[in-house]
């Protein structure tokens, strides 16, 4: 500390401190300088300080060819080079675990004179050994109410440390978190080299078509009730019986606190400690891609928080406490949203720097984790031509906010060519729904096209509570909303909308003794809610536990109570797993039936075919056609419901007369002939009806026949291994069931299988036929 007593100087004007006229010494170094004193005819004590810097000369010197921002790790894993663009900053050291957060000059980062940005090389590290530090950001001239120090954590983070929530983080999660540095402010940023790579099991996963997409979204806060990556891990049977072919996540990049809907992210690249490891969330990954299950994340990139870097490094902070808004030189970030749906701080998505940081962002998800789909949050967002309350520049045509999600939509399709692009952009102004056709048809002739939020929440719920007003369901299918190809994503439910069921309970409509207002009366309507949806060519979403019939209202508080508006965000409790809502018959129906109806969805080709709707009514109809099928194969489907709250007879309208099957009985067994197309077919409240022209190929063909004469030789067997028949695939599985690894193409009897990578142990192999009969038998690795 540099002491200074100011009453010994008598250069002094006015009252309290003195200002000082003469030159007190000559500082070579930064230093903490100390005032004690007392004012001029005053007795009373007091003392203050204030850090003074030296501002340093900054090396000019070319970074090291190929590094880009955030941490670059090399062969040597003694080393990392650390890089930050940081405009109109004067100069930024690094504070590390490594200098005990005290920098020096050594830690002062070097000027890129053709990029401007900071660098530096950290050496002498010990591999597995996990490091923090901080960029400490310095301004000689800050702009009016802005700090001339921030220090922060790199913008680029993938892993960091919080004060604010690491210690409510259940060690059980994320077994050896590192302490947060003592005596420090705001996160660090986690560094450690010499990390073995994840050994991907499916190393590279084909995902399912759009056209077959069945996305199941989870908040995973609220799935189970360890509320983190293993919940998902132990329930992978449940994803893989209700036969859906997608999950995704809400938001799980780093954000504000730790029990959250997760769109206040404040670190795009960076894992959310409270749901687990980045190690875990590869193994929840790789186990859906053993099943056929592509993960999708919801990812919110049109805003971030007030702890995001980028926000901070350029704020407004009159108060000098850390805590503000983008200031007028920030480069990243809007002062004022240009749309009406603003939320936290609003990307300048016109900015070249901030589609960078975009790109960075999609590109590490997709190549770190082999993330299957992104589902961008709020695209009204992405415009740059509106203001914060002029909701209908915001509504509508913005050629802008189209271009730029064109563009990356491209750059994920760069990364990975069967990406998935999934916009929310809701609403029904004309604008809008140009937008949606122009993103939905962009590149479609590449297999492409992005897909597109579809919303019909009110109007199916008016069907399950029994009421025909406003129940057109016509835009649950992508002819309607002007799209050329199926890819709008419909539903009934999302996590915005109030659960349809609890509106069943509380508003249900009535007739003699049924009422849609019971319990079981309102669960026993939900399988034919998943007729009128999940049939629809095109892909569809479920909202977790909709499959159960999820009672609970939006707004129910993480204690069980209900009708809060300030409990929309909570924690909700658990009674799906405590009460065991599977062997609950009424709930089970539900999941039996939907899973049925994903089956077909997936299986079947008419299911890719064209449809009709003939909606509005409480007895809506459904044709699911293709006219390409051979006439003795499943072509056409006729899906009848009846939502009213008394029996009705309602007319088929079948396509021909003959035999039509219940598509819903798997047996195969259940028929009926139609010698009248238009004869009524009586369907009590609450039913529906599924019928297919023929039977399904899912239950036309068995197993192969089997004979003495199926062979797996040598078995059991060291690495390889030959089976006497010709055959589409195989498929082993380990005794717990989890699929190891796929063979694929088409065999012959002397094809050779290389198991050599599997460890000792007794597996199951399921090899399938060209005709879809398959055959099971287990094989012994040695």
């Amino acid at each position: 500390d540099v002491f200074i007593e100011p009453n010994t100087i008598p250069e002094a004007s006015g009252q309290g401190f003195p200002t000082f006229q003469t030159t007190l010494m000559n500082l070579t170094s930064s230093a903490t300088i100390r005032v004690e004193g007392s004012p001029f005819s005053s007795s009373d004590v007091g003392e203050d300080s204030f850090e003074l810097i030296i501002a340093p000369t900054v090396t000019e010197q070319a970074a090291p060819p190929g590094i880009e921002d955030g941490i670059n790790y090399g062969g040597d894993n003694t080393k990392a080079t650390l890089m930050l663009n940081a405009p109109n900053k004067d100069f930024v050291y690094v504070a590390a675990s490594w200098n005990s957060y005290t920098p020096g000059a050594s830690d002062l980062m070097k000027r890129d004179p053709s990029t401007g940005k900071y660098w530096l090389e950290i050496t002498e590290l010990t591999p597995l050994t996990k490091y923090n530090y901080q960029y400490w950001v310095y301004d000689q001239s800050p702009i009016a109410d802005s700090p001339s120090l921030v220090k922060t954590a790199d913008p680029f983070s993938t892993v960091v440390l919080s004060p604010f929530d690491d210690p409510f983080v259940p060690p059980t999660t994320y077994p050896d978190l590192p302490t947060y540095p003592a005596g420090q402010e705001r996160e660090v940023t986690l560094l450690e080299t010499g990390r073995a790579p994840y050994n991907w099991v499916v190393p590279d996963f084909t995902p399912p078509k759009k056209e077959d997409l069945i996305i199941y979204e989870v908040l995973i806060r609220d799935f189970d009730s360890d509320r983190n990556f293993q919940d998902l891990i132990d329930r992978i049977d449940y994803f893989k019986n209700l036969n859906i072919t997608a999950i995704q996540l809400m938001p799980i990049m780093e954000f504000d606190g730790n029990e959250s809907w997760g769109y206040n992210t404040a670190y795009h690249m960076a894992l959310d400690k409270f749901y687990g490891t980045e190690d875990k969330f590869k193994e929840f990954i790789d186990l859906c891609h053993q099943n056929g299950i592509a993960v999708i994340l919801d990812i919110a990139l049109n805003h971030a928080t007030g702890r995001n870097p980028l926000v901070r490094m350029w704020m407004d902070d009159p108060d000098n406490d850390g805590w503000g808004g983008p200031s007028t030189e920030n480069p990243y970030f809007n002062q004022s949203a240009t749309h009406t749906y603003s939320v936290f701080n609003d990307f300048d998505h016109s900015n070249l720097l901030t589609q960078n940081y975009t790109e960075r962002v999609i590109s590490h998800w997709i190549n770190e984790f082999k993330i299957d789909g992104f589902r961008w949050d709020l695209t009204k967002g992405f415009t740059q031509n509106c203001s914060d309350s002029d909701v209908n520049c915001t509504e509508s045509y913005q050629i802008d906010r189209v271009a730029r999600l064109k563009a990356y939509a491209d750059h994920s399709w760069l990364e990975d060519p069967e990406h998935y692009v999934i916009f929310e952009h809701l609403g029904t102004a004309a604008g809008s729904n140009l937008e949606g056709v122009e993103w939905a048809d962009y590149r479609i002739g590449e297999g492409k096209g992005i897909m597109m939020w579809g919303k019909m929440n009110d109007n199916y719920n008016q069907l399950t509570m029994g009421y025909d007003s406003n129940s057109n369901f016509i835009l649950m299918g992508h002819v309607a909303r002007g799209y050329s190809d199926k890819r709008l994503i419909g539903y009934a439910e999302s996590h915005d909308e109030e659960r349809l069921m609890y509106k069943n309970l509380q508003f249900g409509n009535s007739s003699g003794g049924y009422d849609v207002t019971n319990l079981n009366t309102a669960l026993s309507r939900m399988p034919a809610l998943g007729a009128v949806t999940l049939t629809i060519p095109g892909p569809k979403m479920i909202w977790h536990f909709a499959e159960l019939g999820m009672e609970n209202s939006i707004f129910t508080c993480s204690d069980g109570s209900f009708n809060d508006p300030d409990c929309k965000l909570s924690t909700k409790p658990q009674p799906q797993w405590m009460n065991n809502w599977l062997s609950d018959p009424n709930r089970n129906q539900i999941y039996n039936a939907w899973s049925r109806i994903n089956n077909l969805k997936i299986n079947e080709p008419v299911f890719e075919g064209d449809y009709a709707i003939d909606s509005g009514t409480l007895t809506p109809r459904i044709y699911v056609f293709d006219n390409g099928i051979p006439a003795n194969e499943l072509r056409n489907v006729v899906i009848l419901a009846n939502f009213d709250v008394v029996a009705q007879n309602v007319t088929p309208d079948f396509p021909y007369t003959g035999t039509w099957y219940d598509l819903m009985d798997e047996s195969g067994s259940s028929s009926i002939n139609v010698s009248n197309t238009t004869t009524p077919i009586n369907i009590p409240p609450g039913e529906f009806r599924m019928y297919g022209n023929a039977l399904p190929e899912t239950l036309s063909s068995d197993d192969f026949e089997l004979n003495q004469d199926f062979k797996i030789y040598p078995n059991p067997t060291f690495d390889t291994f030959q089976i006497n028949r010709d055959i589409d695939s195989i498929d082993i599985y380990d005794l717990t069931g989890k699929l190891i690894k796929t063979f694929e193409g088409g065999f012959s009897s002397t094809s050779v299988f290389d198991i050599s990578g599997l460890s000792q142990s007794v597996y199951i192999l399921k090899a399938k036929d060209n005709t879809g009969g398959q055959i099971t038998a287990k094989i012994v690795k040695l």
